[in-house]
């Protein structure tokens, strides 16, 4: 009777802890993002939000998220599909690589495109005799956003690659099926809910990038000032109030993907 006592005990403190931890860090600073951006009042939070140069820079983070996203998804793929499917020298450091944005601080990672593509490298002086201008302009931003979502599609598609049965590709190929229409019959559907999620979470994660792209973007209002620089922008010109507003925009896309990421998963473990 103790000895379950004690259990339950035990059990009820690390479920308390848990939980807290989880309000501490994630309930809270939310809870004080809201707060924070009707402080001033409805109208002035809708005034913030509807500023020309703050949804400029919210829709333009939406575009060039959206154009690194569809990049992502269709690199992750290849890349999954050639890590599982294939065998060759140097796969698995190739492999081990694949995480390395989520270990390298972000601000390095726009140092690294900086100087890489920057008008002072070669590649960049090769781009701008060519006509096109890449560090502080949009492409710079686009590559920061791919750099920093980059193992997402990948390690969301890897497993399912790797968990589909041989045997159900060999039926379809004994059925006279050919290899394209056995991949979008049979192997593109077992991909899709990694994709979808995968591609999700990389679309999330590059609304709200700033340490890359604050580096590499030229921060003109309408054409390369995205969301997250703006806000940084406005936390340094004392308006807590309006860079809380526009954060309150990227939080809700961001809570809306994730319960359409949430409800793929389910969907998937359904079937």
């Amino acid at each position: 009777m103790t000895a379950l006592i004690r259990h339950k005990g035990w059990t009820w403190g690390f479920r308390s802890t848990v939980l807290l931890y989880f309000l501490a860090l994630i309930v809270l600073p939310i809870f004080g993002v809201y707060v924070q951006s009707f402080s001033a009042g409805w109208s002035y939070f809708a005034e913030s939000v509807l500023d020309p140069i703050a949804w400029k820079a919210v829709l333009l983070t939406i575009r060039l998220g959206l154009i690194s996203t569809v990049m992502n998804v269709l690199i992750g793929t290849m890349i999954a599909w050639v890590l599982v499917r294939y065998r060759f020298p140097g796969r698995t450091l190739l492999n081990s690589l694949v995480d390395l944005p989520f270990a390298l601080p972000t601000a390095v990672g726009g140092l690294m495109i900086m100087l890489l593509l920057g008008p002072g490298s070669m590649l960049g002086g090769l781009a701008e005799r060519l006509g096109f201008e890449i560090v502080f302009h949009q492409p710079a931003i686009v590559i920061a956003m791919l750099f920093v979502t980059f193992p997402f599609v990948i390690r969301a598609v890897q497993p399912l690659l790797e968990e589909l049965d041989p045997l159900e590709e060999e039926a379809a190929y004994t059925m006279g099926a050919s290899r394209v229409r056995t991949f979008f019959k049979v192997i593109l559907p077992s991909m899709l809910p990694g994709i979808i999620s995968g591609g999700m979470l990389a679309f999330s994660r590059a609304l709200a990038e700033f340490g890359a792209v604050v580096l590499v973007a030229g921060n003109i209002p309408g054409r390369t000032l995205i969301a997250s620089v703006f806000i940084f922008g406005e936390v340094e010109s004392d308006n807590p109030a309006g860079a809380a507003a526009v954060s309150i925009l990227l939080l809700t896309l961001s809570f809306l993907i994730l319960w359409v990421i949430n409800a793929v998963q389910q969907r998937g473990r359904r079937a």
